[in-house]
């Protein structure tokens, strides 16, 4: 029996527990917090949760362009809807309890046993695990690190967790922000901006770069940008935060440029820092990046032998996808099954923003650096005639394409339910697929993903580089 021990519950290491256990391993998996970590219980999962019912708000708001309205009144309907967020919160924190607990009931089914604790490194064959019962030493042929990590914090803005939060921290407010204040405009910054608004705070968005979610998509970022300050959002790009105090019932941020923005609440949303300190790495001969981040290759292997780690503390791809993946790929790797390693050019991923912003594959940047020789392809969803029923008046997709041959290469949906929408265009660049096969597979009419087939259509043909927008 080869033992397994799985320092991090969350989806990096409880998935690697269930593939340990399916190819017959002796798995312990050490988890401090609660089963599912941080991605269930204060992260992925409650602000999923929360955006779900900033969605809804949003469709009420579209109702009037629909021609719904209230019966009594000619006032428009989201006037008659109140947000209570303190019910809202209270049905979060419930989910995320109930999905823990039956991750955890699936593990304990298949045979994994979990110590509630923390674990640390004793060399490259002993985990030591403390609980409440004290000190265990437990044996290991293989070591898994899956520690997550943690939102950054800064020092000149303390989070208190009830007016300066971390993106952990909102979950226990019983009312709506009258003003939230939101540092930091990447994907976590975006999400919760966009999330509030919606649900009728007034919001600020500070940004140190020109345009929110720098890094992802341009055309896509500016839709976003675009609908946020249509929304009555206000962005202040270009400018950076030094720092947020509270002032009785208010937080006033402090901007580079000497200038204050005051608001009732503030969420500090500038980046995660790895869980790796006091593990025990170094002493174990685990290499870590300077940013704290632990050195992988792609199939999960730290630089100790028999040692792999998988998820957010190797700052390979901060999603729990990929997480999972990584975990996964660890225990067939070790455990001698087959294995193809990690490609992230395959990474599916989504910001949920209204409307969301899905991608995958190769950037229309690395076109326009000449990086990779490509055509692309843009469609605006307003020619869509699903889009039109739904008064869906942003967003796109976007399919980028080799040249002669046509194998989808990547591809960007901004759009109501992007991260279900993207999938037709994973598949094509997991699988090589071109833009023909693309087009010739059937899509119902009308919906949001012919548009897919659309623009595949739009590319047919072309054999030089080009961008194609219509």
């Amino acid at each position: 029996m080869t033992d397994v021990v799985i320092v991090g519950g969350g989806p990096g290491g409880y998935e690697a527990a269930l593939v340990a256990r399916q190819l017959g391993g002796e798995v312990t998996l050490v988890e401090r917090r609660g089963v599912g970590g941080s991605a269930v219980l204060t992260d992925v999962v409650p602000s999923k949760t929360l955006i779900a019912a900033a969605e809804v708000m949003t469709e009420i708001r579209r109702a009037e362009d629909v021609g719904l309205r209230l019966r009594s009144g000619s006032e428009p309907l989201a006037s008659a809807v109140d947000v209570d967020l303190g019910r809202v919160n209270r049905r979060i924190r419930g989910l995320a309890r109930a999905q823990s607990a039956d991750i955890r009931d699936r593990l304990v089914a298949e045979g994994v046993r979990i110590v509630a604790g923390t674990g640390r490194l004793d060399g490259t064959s002993r985990v030591i695990a403390t609980s409440a019962a004290g000190d265990e030493a437990l044996p290991a042929d293989i070591i898994l690190v899956a520690t997550g990590a943690s939102p950054r914090e800064l020092p000149s803005a303390p989070p208190d967790g009830e007016r300066i939060f971390t993106w952990t921290q909102l979950y226990d407010l019983d009312r709506l922000p009258e003003h939230l204040v939101v540092v930091g405009s990447g994907v976590t910054g975006a999400e919760f901006a966009s999330a509030y608004r919606s649900l009728g705070a007034d919001v600020t968005l500070v940004s140190s770069r020109s345009q929110v979610l720098p890094g992802h998509d341009d055309d896509a970022a500016a839709v976003i940008q675009e609908v946020f300050e249509g929304s009555g959002m206000t962005v202040l790009n270009n400018v950076r935060a030094t720092g947020a105090e509270r002032r009785g019932d208010e937080v006033v941020v402090t901007l580079a440029d000497g200038a204050e923005v005051v608001g009732s609440h503030c969420l500090v949303a500038v980046g995660a820092v790895p869980n790796t300190a006091g593990l025990g790495l170094a002493a174990a001969g685990v290499e870590v990046g300077r940013s704290g981040h632990i050195t992988v290759d792609r199939v999960s292997r730290t630089s100790a032998r028999g040692v792999y780690a998988a998820g957010d503390c190797t700052g390979v791809f901060a999603l729990a996808s990929v997480a999972a993946m990584q975990g996964r790929i660890a225990m067939w790797h070790a455990l001698g099954d087959s294995v193809s390693p990690l490609d992230l050019r395959t990474v599916a991923s989504n910001v949920f923003t209204a409307p969301e912003i899905a991608t995958v594959g190769v950037s229309e940047q690395e076109v326009e650096a000449g990086l990779v020789r490509a055509l692309v392809v843009r469609l605006p969803l307003r020619s869509n005639a699903r889009a039109k029923m739904r008064a869906v008046t942003d967003g796109f997709v976007k399919i980028i394409c080799l040249p002669v041959t046509g194998i989808v290469v990547g591809g960007v949906v901004v759009a109501p339910s992007a991260s279900e929408l993207i999938h037709p265009l994973s598949v094509a660049v997991r699988n090589k697929l071109t833009v023909d096969q693309l087009t010739e597979s059937f899509t119902v009419y009308p919906s949001l993903s012919g548009s897919l087939a659309e623009a595949a259509r739009r590319l047919h043909g072309h054999a030089s580089d080009q961008v194609i927008t219509y």
